[in-house]
């Protein structure tokens, strides 16, 4: 018995559909090989996993990231793969050209890329903790309450007052969901590289200890942002402790009452209680004001070899100084200073 053959019209469809369909499915894979176009503002950047994350998280975050014209048949192509089933917490860097694949493979696997830690310009360790919680998993309440845990900080070596010191200012790279201790942990480490021998001994010929060295670097850092007058600030301290003098150093009372905007002080400022007042205080505070930078530090090490006790600013109000061996003489560029104060109208 002869089959029938199939009307011309019911094959070309059969044709077509089939056609279709190889085109999707081929489609449907060069766009996972193909390379995402990231938006100009996010040319190297990451997509953040965090614990219960679903898929569509992920996706929402990509969108902002990189023009994805294909999303939903990526969407139905990454559901086929069970990539939506496979989340795994973490930071994972994304970059121009770099195909879906090649990200969902890495979110699958758990292979999360280090994140670049940066702080800078930071005063108190709430201002710390909560730089640190704005760039990690962890947030800020729990970094704080580890630089608060007096258990935790004296078996660092430290006192709450010097819970910071081991966050010398740099960018680092870690894994965003480093818990505190983590973070802790490896700044400690960063922080014994920094101390080398050298700086070591530079210390111990001052005489300071390294927390000492921060304390004054830091006090340094408030009073000049001028890198050539760092040294001279610096050997100016140096001479007022080794003479046993009070340090005087205005920075330590804006500290102290808390209050970084003034630009005079007055007696009421002078007469604060507080450790930190270094008017009312015999040598240094019990910890750094702000976090020194490296430069300042080595500042302190490689201190000027100078014979000043006092320094005031300069009339010129550009951020400089003068400087004096005399009470003699610093009274006169005291009053200097004051009048160029008084011509702006500057108060307080």
């Amino acid at each position: 018995m002869r089959k029938r053959k199939l009307p011309s019209w019911i094959l070309a469809l059969m044709l077509g559909v089939a056609a279709v369909a190889l085109a999707f499915v081929v489609s449907l894979f060069v766009l996972l090989f193909s390379g995402m176009r990231l938006k100009e503002e996010a040319k190297r950047s990451y997509i953040y996993v965090r614990p219960g994350d679903s898929f569509s998280d992920v996706l929402a975050q990509l969108q902002t990231k990189a023009d994805l014209d294909y999303l939903p048949s990526f969407v139905l192509l990454a559901k086929q793969l069970g990539y939506d089933k496979m989340l795994q917490a973490g930071a994972y860097e994304i970059k121009d050209g770099m195909t879906c694949r090649k990200l969902f493979d890495r979110i699958r696997q758990g292979k999360q890329s280090p994140i670049r830690l940066t702080f800078h310009n930071i005063r108190t360790k709430e201002q710390l903790a909560g730089r640190l919680g704005r760039q990690l998993f962890a947030d800020s309440s729990s970094i704080i309450n580890l630089f608060n845990d007096a258990h935790f900080i004296a078996s660092k070596g430290l006192t709450p007052e010097t819970s910071t010191i081991y966050f010398i200012p740099n960018t680092y790279e870690l894994y965003w969901m480093a818990t505190p201790e983590q973070v802790f942990n490896r700044m400690e480490r960063e922080y014994k590289k920094f101390w080398n021998e050298e700086r070591l001994a530079l210390a111990a010929e001052i005489p300071l200890t390294p927390a000492q060295v921060s304390v004054l670097a830091s006090i340094v850092e408030e009073e000049t942002n001028k890198k050539h007058e760092a040294p001279i600030v610096a050997g100016l301290y140096i001479n007022r402790l080794r003479k046993g003098m009070p340090l005087q150093a205005d920075p330590t009372v804006k500290f102290a009452v808390n209050d970084f905007s003034l630009k005079r002080i007055l007696r009421v400022h002078l007469a604060v209680e507080s450790p930190y007042n270094t008017y009312r205080n015999p040598g240094l505070p019990p910890g750094p004001i702000r976090l020194p930078s490296p430069s300042n530090i080595d500042a302190v090490l490689r201190y000027d070899r100078n014979n000043y006790l006092y320094m005031c600013a300069k009339e010129s109000l550009n951020g400089e100084h003068n400087f004096a061996a005399t009470l003699e003489q610093h009274n006169r560029n005291a009053q200097k200073y004051r009048h160029a104060l008084n011509r702006l109208k500057i108060y307080r």
